[in-house]
């Protein structure tokens, strides 16, 4: 009768606790309840069911530390690919502002040799 009781306690047990049937007899040490009262049984099912609990809670912490591990990692990166995206955008806007200043000097440059040109066909015309 009791080891009928046991097995039905543990049942309930790890059926409120969300174990699965894998993970819940992977981690289910075999207890001796022969010579044991009812409520000594019960009490050594609770134990080992919040034993399971207290794993199952570590290794949730675990996982929940690691995956926000994971996005710290992430974040970072995503900052540095900010800052990248930052820096280009004001090179490109140097480089568009220097493209400008050369051709505004190629443009000066031209009007001072068409003038000089000018200039000399001017004097060419007027010496004759």
């Amino acid at each position: 009768m009791k080891k009928v009781v046991f097995g039905s306690a543990l049942a309930v047990g790890l059926l409120f606790s969300g174990a699965g049937q894998s993970s819940a007899n992977s981690l289910i040490q075999p207890i001796d309840i022969q010579g044991m009262d009812l409520e000594s049984a019960l009490q050594a099912v609770q134990s080992q069911r919040a034993q399971l609990l207290e794993n199952q809670l570590k290794d949730q912490l675990e996982d929940v530390q690691q995956r926000n591990q994971q996005l710290a990692d992430l974040n970072a990166q995503q900052g540095q690919m900010d800052a990248l995206s930052n820096s280009q955008q004001m090179d490109m806007l140097r480089l568009q502002s220097m493209n400008s200043k050369r051709n505004e000097a190629f443009d000066v440059m031209t009007n001072f040799v068409k003038k000089m040109q000018d200039s000399r066909s001017s004097i060419i015309g007027n010496m004759r």
